[in-house]
């Protein structure tokens, strides 16, 4: 007996139960409804080769013209076995945990730990995670990408940065679906081939302020903000670290700053000018005290030193694209010129030895003569 199931009046007309209606697609390959007592029906593609039956559950659709998209949607399923791809439903969580497992015994242990540590952040348990890998869309990755972006931050290095960060998220992402294309779990890199990540945000950073134009910076700053700048040229940490401190992070007998940020917490060794700094900035307070305080004694934030510092920018005659970082730059900079060890300074600025020798490993080679006759990137409270 023929059952319709091409129109939604004729689903509706007929009775619930199990056994999907079947209507015929093309020699060997079926796509079936199942009406359900209460809600939506499901569809199913049913193929037959060999005398072998196999099928794949396509899900509720509710689209208009949900009949043919159901037919559009086995067709793709029964192209892809005939190419040769498996007939195993996997996840892009799947997919992504596969690749670690790949990784681990072909390049490197440390390899694995980093793509694991992306894909528990923005894969495992989301809701991209949960997608079968025939079902994934360009759309849904250009989301998910996107997602990693806070647009509404107008501080333009943290958007480059995001952007940079999740350039490389997208980087292993698709090596993991380009595995699952080599293992034949899909037939088509479709979903994922056109996607490209942010241009032009990891190039070599280039702001720098020379030290008049850092002598003119914090002329321009109010009294409260100077302390910060200076921490800043004294430190190379990132200016979040420091605005969260505490006179209790500032160790006097080791001459270290316990530093907390967005690579953990860590402990930063101090020169002798940057230790007379804290000691002033610490004389007279409690160790739950902040370290670098506003006027009235309470912490830095972002929205705090923005619009401040952008002031004290403008009156400097500065670059119109300095921002807190770039302070963070030019020490970084300064102790690369000065022939520190890349790994020291990576430990010092808290990220990678990767990073510094991509964006400073140039300056290396670019000026001997200021090596030998170095300063830090500001010469301390006696120049205040």
């Amino acid at each position: 007996m023929a059952f319709n199931i091409k129109s939604k009046s004729g689903r509706s007309s007929l009775p619930a139960r199990r056994e999907p209606y079947w209507s015929r697609v093309r020699t060997g390959l079926y796509v079936g409804y199942r009406k359900l007592k209460v809600g939506e029906g499901t569809w199913i593609a049913r193929r037959q080769e060999n005398g072998e039956k196999q099928y794949r559950a396509l899900g509720t659709i509710t689209d208009e013209g949900a009949f043919d998209h159901a037919v559009d949607a086995a067709k793709v399923w029964n192209d892809s076995l005939e190419q040769g791809a498996s007939n195993t439903v996997v996840t892009v969580e799947d997919v992504c945990r596969a690749y670690v497992d790949h990784i681990k015994v072909h390049n490197s242990p440390a390899s694995a730990a980093d793509a694991e540590g992306r894909f528990k952040r923005l894969i495992y348990g989301t809701k991209i995670g949960h997608i079968q890998l025939p079902k994934l869309k360009t759309t849904d990755i250009k989301k998910w990408l996107n997602s990693q972006v806070d647009l509404g931050d107008d501080d333009d290095s943290d958007i480059r940065r995001a952007k940079d960060s999740a350039n490389r998220n997208l980087n292993s992402f698709k090596a993991a679906l380009n595995l699952a294309l080599d293992d034949r779990l899909v037939a088509t890199d479709a979903g994922w081939k056109t996607v490209t990540g942010f241009s032009d945000v990891g190039k070599r950073r280039t702001g720098f302020l020379d030290m008049e134009q850092r002598k003119a910076l914090i002329d321009a700053c109010p009294e409260d903000l100077k302390l910060l700048v200076k921490a800043m040229l004294l430190t190379a940490a990132r200016p979040g670290e420091l605005a969260t401190l505490k006179v209790g992070d500032f160790n006097k007998s080791q001459g270290t700053l316990d530093l907390e940020g967005k690579t953990g917490r860590r402990t930063a060794t101090l020169s002798t000018v940057a230790y007379q700094f804290f000691m002033e900035q610490s004389k007279g307070k409690l160790p739950s005290a902040p370290l670098l305080s506003r006027e009235y004694g309470d912490h830095w934030n972002k929205d705090a030193w923005k619009k401040i510092f952008q002031d004290a920018v403008k009156k400097a005659r500065l670059p119109t694209d300095t921002v807190m970082y770039t302070l963070r730059h030019v020490a970084i900079s300064e102790l690369i010129m000065g022939g520190m060890d890349s790994f020291i300074v990576a430990r010092l600025a808290g990220t990678s030895v990767a990073m510094i020798e991509k964006h400073y490993g140039h300056l290396r080679h670019k000026d001997n003569a200021r090596r030998k006759h170095h300063r830090p990137a500001w010469d301390g409270p006696q120049q205040q």
